[in-house]
């Protein structure tokens, strides 16, 4: 069997916040910083240093290259902390405070599932949670890998993939979301979306096929 085009982790978060943002970063290759994106590249400074150290009994790793050959996933984690029996635990870093939404939370979690498809493949564990640090806050969010998700991260990956090859821009979403986007003024949502279109895209996202 041909080895399939790796997809970006990020890419995963990215088409459950919008999936034309998602193709702009992706299939077009345009990305335009705002306060948004500033405050979390600064965050990530911190974690983007590959290194070991022990902490508390626990051998804790830092941007930890991750792959999943089945899926065809490819990124990094920020940390990962490895529990005595060798079981990896992702914590993904997150600027803002843990109290956010819960369709942008579900779009973080869905992100650190990807994470955790690529870990057990490569250690041969089986990972049941993870977490979310939010940099506000200053607090951790355990996210339970249960089986919906799971599904929802294999099936979002596949969305991500047709994306890809397909090549096309889908339409804006011209809701809530645009207003924190860094492409809102390449995408142009409010000249472009459809109307009568928004609340049936925006309910497809998460929704797992039978």
């Amino acid at each position: 069997m041909e080895p399939i085009d790796p997809i970006p982790l990020s890419a995963l978060q990215h088409w459950a916040y919008c999936p034309r943002q998602c193709a702009l970063i992706h299939v077009e290759q345009v990305f335009e910083e705002n306060l948004f994106t500033q405050r979390g590249q600064a965050l990530h400074k911190r974690v983007d240093d590959p290194g070991v150290e022990l902490r508390d009994g626990l051998r804790i790793e830092r941007a930890l290259p991750l792959f999943c050959d089945q899926l065809g996933l490819v990124g990094k984690a920020d940390i990962v902390e490895f529990l005595p029996d060798g079981t990896p635990y992702p914590v993904e870093y997150k600027h803002g405070s843990r109290h956010k939404r819960a369709d942008i939370a579900a779009c973080d979690d869905l992100q650190l599932a990807g994470q955790v498809l690529c870990l057990e493949e490569m250690f041969g564990k089986p990972v049941a949670e993870g977490a979310l640090y939010y940099a506000s806050s200053r607090r951790r969010r355990v996210v339970a890998i249960d089986a919906g998700l799971r599904a929802r991260a294999v099936q979002v990956a596949e969305e991500v993939r047709r994306l890809l090859v397909a090549g096309v821009l889908p339409p804006p979403l011209n809701d809530e979301h645009c207003r924190a986007c860094s492409l809102r003024d390449l995408c142009q949502p409010e000249a472009l979306a459809p109307t009568a279109e928004r609340a049936a895209v925006r309910q497809s996202l998460f929704e797992v096929d039978d």
